[in-house]
């Protein structure tokens, strides 16, 4: 296995670690460290094992972080329809 991948095993058992723990800000502060750790870890994956692995594990942490990527997900859409109105 390749140092990349064992990080990127770290960051899910600790992900999952830290997701266990009690929070009073419905672990947004986690949420945005692990982003910005998985980030860099992500692109190491990609480049020392090629992309489909680095797409599954990118999988793996979009459902890990499930909520972040659904308000992107909303948030991106609102500025589409947004362009789109200004557009007509």
């Amino acid at each position: 296995m390749s140092w990349s991948l064992a990080l990127a095993g770290l960051w899910g058992v600790v992900a999952n670690i830290l997701a266990m723990l009690p929070s009073k800000d419905n672990h947004w502060k986690r949420a945005y460290f692990l982003i910005a750790v998985g980030i860099p870890i992500l692109g190491y994956v990609t480049y020392e094992s090629g992309p489909w692995i680095g797409l599954v594990v990118l999988a793996a942490g979009m459902s890990i972080l499930r909520w972040p990527v659904i308000y992107l997900t909303r948030w991106t859409k609102s500025k589409l329809q947004g362009m789109k109105a200004v557009n007509k």
